[in-house]
């Protein structure tokens, strides 16, 4: 399936685009690849705000 093309005003009409692919994506998972498919966005979500706060971190001390 195709990712869906987002707005840059992201409008109601993205959040039905971006739920109805994630729901194609997921909709013949087990519950184990469930788990698995989330628990990978949600370390890279998370290794994502970490390398920001790394980041702005960095940025307060060199002032």
């Amino acid at each position: 399936m195709i990712e869906p093309n987002i707005s840059l005003n992201f409008t109601v009409d993205d959040i039905h685009k971006v739920r109805e692919y994630n729901y194609e994506i997921t909709k013949n998972m087990s519950q184990g690849e469930l788990r698995n498919y989330y628990k990978k966005s949600a370390d890279e979500g998370e290794r994502l705000i970490n390398e920001i706060r790394k980041r702005s971190s960095l940025l307060h001390v060199q002032k």
